[in-house]
């Protein structure tokens, strides 16, 4: 049986992912920024939250661990280099290792660069990948805590994964990293026909992601750097970007 997989708003643009395993009922939730809607939708289906899985310390992504857990007896799965920084944590993971959802199995990813201790969890089997504020739709998170070359490897490791694969990212920035690709790469006609799919969903109060792997093969500047020198200058000139 498939995920089942909900998108929650939160804050004034996060996107917690709640994920359901109907065979065996298990559920958990994704980075959840606060506890409220999390736990509203979670008991509108008549669904037990087990587990919360945290791909980094931000307090936008963990905000809601401590209420979710104390409402739930939820056991909260998080990186084991941020640690200290996440104090609800139950157990730490790190490269290699497995965290399961009924039958579906995960592997995490350690993905530093705009945390020290950031992590992904790719459900292979699922064609899913959770990472947090790693990559965007057209974009990848900002530099707090590593380089550009972690990032860009980054950016290699996951344009690896299947084509087909969903990417579920923890923000909608969607409109606004499409702004910068058009600027970055002015001939890139499939970012000029995606940005007129955004911002007509946009406009209409939908919501951009999950996006692929393919398509962000081809409209997304940092995965299509050449170099970690190319990726820093386009990080550098998203930061300052006004458009």
């Amino acid at each position: 049986m498939a995920l089942e997989i909900v998108r929650i708003p939160a804050l004034s643009d996060n996107y917690i992912w709640l994920v359901h395993d109907g065979a065996s009922g298990a559920t958990m939730v994704v980075d959840p920024a606060e506890a409220a809607p999390v736990l509203a939708e979670a008991a509108k289906r008549g669904w037990t939250i087990g587990a919360v899985w945290n791909t980094h310390w931000h307090p936008d992504h963990t905000g809601g661990n401590a209420a979710i857990k104390e409402a739930t007896g939820a056991t909260v799965i998080a990186p084991a280099a941020e640690a200290a920084k996440i104090p609800t944590a139950d157990r730490l993971v790190g490269e290699g290792d497995t965290v399961t959802l009924g039958a579906h199995a995960a592997r995490v990813m350690e993905v530093p660069a705009h945390t020290a201790g950031h992590i992904a969890y790719h459900f292979a089997q699922d064609g899913a990948v959770f990472v947090g504020d790693t990559m965007f739709a057209m974009g990848c998170g900002r530099l707090f805590e590593g380089t550009a070359e972690q990032m860009f490897a980054n950016m290699r490791r996951l344009g690896a994964l299947p084509p087909e694969t969903r990417v579920y990212c923890a923000h909608e920035y969607t409109q606004s990293n499409g702004r910068y690709a058009l600027a970055a790469e002015p001939d890139n006609q499939a970012i000029r026909a995606r940005m007129a799919e955004v911002d007509a969903a946009r406009a209409a109060g939908e919501p951009t992601v999950p996006t692929t792997i393919a398509l962000e093969l081809a409209t997304n500047p940092f995965l299509r750097a050449s170099s970690a020198a190319e990726l820093a200058g386009r990080r550098a000139a998203k930061d300052g970007f006004r458009g």
